[in-house]
């Protein structure tokens, strides 16, 4: 296996995923398995693809990616911007087109933590009134 041309880092809510581009066949690898195994939907695939449609690069580069944490749908946000963030690495000049399309800007949105006296973030017990 050749050496990645560039390894990048990409989080949403509480996923981390580390991309490595290598020049392929677009092919794409997740902790080991396929990518069509790691996210069965279509709209997960689309969002992860998106940096590499921008990029006019689907079938340029292979990809291999380890991802932790969180759940499907912020495992798929991490990757893309690990993806969007590789693809600058690579080529300056691709970091207008994909700033515009929004893949490079972190996403702040996370789960709120829990308060005391209530069972969640903003749940308060059922008030009783005798």
């Amino acid at each position: 296996m050749t050496a990645p041309l560039t390894q990048t880092t990409g989080r949403r809510k509480r996923s981390v995923a580390r991309a490595r581009l290598r020049p392929g066949t677009g092919t794409i690898m997740i902790n080991g398995k396929t990518f069509e195994e790691y996210f069965p939907t279509d709209a997960q695939r689309m969002v992860v693809d998106e940096p590499l449609r921008v990029a006019e690069a689907l079938e340029s580069y292979d990809i291999d990616a380890s991802i932790h944490g969180g759940g499907v749908s912020g495992q798929a946000g991490a990757l893309r911007m690990a993806i969007a963030r590789s693809l600058v690495d690579i080529d300056g000049e691709l970091r207008d087109p994909l700033k515009k399309a929004g893949l490079l800007t972190r996403d702040p949105r996370k789960k709120e933590s829990k308060k005391y006296g209530l069972k969640k973030a903003r749940k308060a017990p059922q008030f009783t009134k005798r």
